[in-house]
């Protein structure tokens, strides 16, 4: 039997907060467009924010791979509102764990990074697979 190597994830999470409540969106497109505008990959419920008001481009840099926002759409134009990252105003930004984005009134979203181990597990039909019992949990009826 061969030992199964160990797995390494990454998992780039945008955990978004709208007129719609919350939700955890899993990012692993190249790109991806955020506004209220149905043909944005990730649709904002609110009035206050724009049609395309950021961008998401995802960027690998050496050993790490992480997400820029940008404001506005891929052309340039930006949103009316403008972007707050962490309490500032930016054009762009390289998103860390924890980043707080904030498109509009009660409309933000916070970026996680994680990163994690799966170990392989043992298939359960192994005939070396042995349960150990404690003496503890034996009832006996004896005394």
């Amino acid at each position: 039997m061969t030992a199964k190597p160990v797995k390494h994830r990454e998992e780039h999470i945008l955990i978004v907060t709208d007129g719609k409540g919350h939700r955890e969106i899993n990012l692993q497109d190249e790109t991806y467009s955020i506004g209220r505008g149905l043909q944005c990959k990730i649709v904002l419920q609110s009035q206050f924010v724009s049609r395309h008001h950021a961008t998401l481009i995802k960027r690998t840099e050496e050993d790490s791979t992480h997400y820029r926002i940008i404001d506005g759409n891929s052309e340039g134009k930006t949103s009316v509102n403008g972007l707050l990252v962490n309490g500032r105003k930016v054009r762009f930004h390289d998103l860390k764990n924890g980043d707080k984005v904030i498109f509009g009134p009660q409309v933000e979203a916070v970026y996680e990074y994680r990163e994690y181990d799966i170990f392989p597990t043992i298939p359960p039909d192994d005939p070396y697979d042995i349960t150990l019992i404690d003496p503890a949990m034996i009832d006996d009826e004896e005394q």
